[in-house]
């Protein structure tokens, strides 16, 4: 099978764009395109997603690992407890119970290609504790005020 990009609308011919989630988490204008959904041997799932600009993702952490390769544009990653510059064409590897958010800059669009096992543990949200002392890091704790 074939599915055919379009450069103009970052899309995959008979690929719908979804909503990033449903579940209620914190996010802001996000799409999610599942370009493959695990089939013969290969029980994964490859994703896109899109922040448009000044768009992020949830701050989230999780047991499984991600594999994520920008595709389009620029912006931050916040990993752990270093916040990245990232664009097209970085490589990124998200371990296990690792918090993890994605932010588009607010004048360019970020999307990235991502790999993970089909099946997965559910996402998790920081607690208002941990919340409360990962924010006591200057550092991030500006990250997440900028939006």
């Amino acid at each position: 099978m074939i599915r055919k990009f379009n450069k103009d609308t970052y899309s995959w011919d008979g690929v719908e764009t979804l909503v990033y989630k449903q579940d209620g988490s914190p996010f802001k204008d996000v799409t999610r395109q599942v370009l493959y959904d695990g089939a013969y041997d290969i029980p994964c799932q490859f994703r896109y997603f899109e922040c448009l600009p000044g768009g992020y993702s949830t701050l989230e952490y999780h047991e499984h690992t991600h594999m994520v390769m920008i595709q389009r544009g620029k912006g931050q990653l916040l990993l752990g407890d270093t916040i990245y510059d990232v664009e097209e064409g970085d490589f990124i590897e998200i371990p296990g119970n690792t918090i993890h958010q994605f932010r588009a800059n607010k004048n360019d669009y970020i999307g990235f290609l991502c790999l993970v096992n089909k099946d997965r543990d559910k996402v998790k949200l920081l607690t208002d504790e941990e919340m409360e002392r990962f924010r006591e890091n200057p550092a991030i704790k500006a990250f997440l005020e900028s939006c």
